[in-house]
């Protein structure tokens, strides 16, 4: 069976001089199974953020090839990684990125019209399912940290993706809340055979994956385990 990722040699330099040392990637290769949960660690300036951007076609490589379900992203055009990305590609922010104007149900209802769909009842079992029956009309700024994070784990989720990528998932909440988003979520994407993505620097995370990488100056360079972690 073909990966749902496939990364071939990808490399991406803001240096304005060029400089390949500088280069946030460099020469990247991965390989993301379907249904498989998978942590990518590395320090801030390690190309994690980089990476995870360039696979949800929001940035582009500077050479290097990029496959989503056997489908190279440069083949696609804009429309086509546009399209792409809201139906087959999730992505969850370290600082939720909600529509502060949207309630949660509209938040995680845009998802879906975006992708074509226009059922409600999605929406409202999305919410539900990730513990927040009862407070779909709320706006962001009246819920905590972790509800808004589940509400962007329920919109990525709706619109049943192939992949979710999430960037720090847990870095803007405390460990117990964090503990229980990354359960939420690898327990979800379990579910639904739905694989993720997830870039961190928290050791927290592996705990919740199949397989833990590490990425070194733009590299992923290494397979590593919980124990091999820095604490």
């Amino acid at each position: 069976m073909d990966p749902v990722i496939r990364v071939i040699d990808l490399w991406k330099n803001y240096d304005p001089n060029g400089r390949e040392n500088a280069a946030a990637l460099r020469g990247t290769n991965l390989e993301i199974q379907r249904g498989e949960v998978v942590a990518l660690y590395g320090k801030s300036g390690s190309g994690k953020s980089t990476l995870l951007n360039i696979l949800a076609g929001i940035d582009r490589p500077d050479k290097g090839r990029v496959e989503v379900e056997g489908k190279g992203l440069e083949s696609l055009g804009e429309e086509g990684r546009t399209q792409l990305r809201r139906r087959r590609i999730g992505f969850i922010f370290q600082f939720f990125n909600l529509l502060p104007t949207l309630t949660a149900f509209e938040n995680v209802f845009l998802s879906l019209e975006l992708a074509g769909n226009f059922d409600h009842q999605p929406a409202y079992q999305a919410l539900q399912a990730v513990g927040l029956e009862g407070k779909e009309n709320r706006f962001p700024s009246e819920l905590s940290g972790g509800e808004q994070q589940r509400v962007a784990i329920a919109r990525a989720l709706v619109k049943e993706p192939a992949i979710i990528l999430a960037d720090e998932p847990t870095g803007n909440l405390d460990s117990q809340t964090g503990a229980q988003v990354l359960d939420l979520l690898s327990g979800r994407c379990r579910q639904f055979g739905t694989s993720l993505l997830m870039a961190t620097h928290s050791p927290l995370t592996c705990q919740y994956s199949d397989r833990i990488l590490r990425m070194v100056d733009g590299r992923v360079v290494e397979e590593t385990s919980c124990a091999e972690l820095p604490a």
